[in-house]
């Protein structure tokens, strides 16, 4: 989105490292309000007022599609009765119900935990606390799947195992080693 508001991609960089960072959208996906998150940034960046205001304003187009071959794997893994599949993610309670209308597969959990609607993210323990408690998951019995290496050591140092999220195609062949799917 940010392609279409500036004329260089070294200035969405520079816009995106030094202006509405991660550490920034985190806050929001922690549960800050988007528009508390978008007025303190304007305060303390008032030159990129509009630009900033764009970040929420404008956050549908900044979603992208899934991922080709995960929506697939997911069907298996739901259809599979044995399995009790349930999602981990770190979202802002304002944005996660944007993407829910949108991608259909959201729908196929047995339910999910958004950091932004409890107020705490991973790789907090609080969060997965949360995930066992909610669904009563057994961690040893569990198998945790996230892109994020933080987010996979905290999984473990649960006692959850735990799968990094590479592409599907390396997800596909450690779920088979490990007998998830056949």
């Amino acid at each position: 989105m940010y392609r279409t508001i500036f004329e260089t991609e070294a200035e969405v960089e520079q816009f995106l490292s030094d202006v509405c960072d991660m550490e920034w959208n985190v806050q929001q996906d922690a549960g800050c309000s988007l528009a508390g998150a978008t007025a303190q940034r304007q305060a303390k960046f008032p030159q990129w007022k509009e630009e900033i205001a764009a970040y929420y304003g404008r956050w549908e187009e900044m979603l992208g599609g899934p991922i080709a071959g995960t929506v697939e794997l997911l069907q298996k893994l739901v259809a599979n009765e044995n399995y009790k599949v349930v999602a981990l993610t770190n979202w802002s309670a304002e944005t996660f119900p944007i993407a829910q209308a949108r991608y259909d597969f959201l729908g196929w959990f047995e339910g999910i935990v958004v950091s932004g609607e409890e107020k705490c993210i991973k790789p907090f323990p609080e969060i997965y606390k949360i995930l066992f408690e909610r669904y009563e998951l057994v961690p040893k019995e569990s198998l945790f799947i996230d892109d994020n290496p933080d987010n996979v050591l905290a999984s473990e140092v649960l006692g959850m195992p735990a799968i990094r999220f590479e592409n599907p195609e390396q997800l596909t062949g450690e779920l088979l080693k490990r007998k998830v799917i056949v």
